[in-house]
């Protein structure tokens, strides 16, 4: 059953920022797509299974940038 998750971003404003998440975010187990915005700062992460926000969190980290879960 794949379940979405939603984050908002801080620090993003290029389209080079949104490839850097994309691509960090997508290397994690079980993320099937990666939506990411520089304009509204949403990143949209579809997964096979829940994901661990700390890990979706960290992988934006890695890119550069912050991001919190969005209720």
């Amino acid at each position: 059953m794949a379940t979405t998750s939603e984050y908002q971003v801080t620090g993003m404003s290029c389209g080079h920022c949104e490839v850097a998440v994309r691509g960090e975010v997508g290397r994690l187990p079980g993320v099937e797509q990666v939506d990411v915005s520089a304009a509204t700062g949403k990143l949209v992460v579809r997964s096979a299974a829940v994901l661990d926000d700390a890990a979706v969190v960290a992988a934006v980290d890695e890119a550069g940038y912050e991001a919190e879960r969005v209720a």
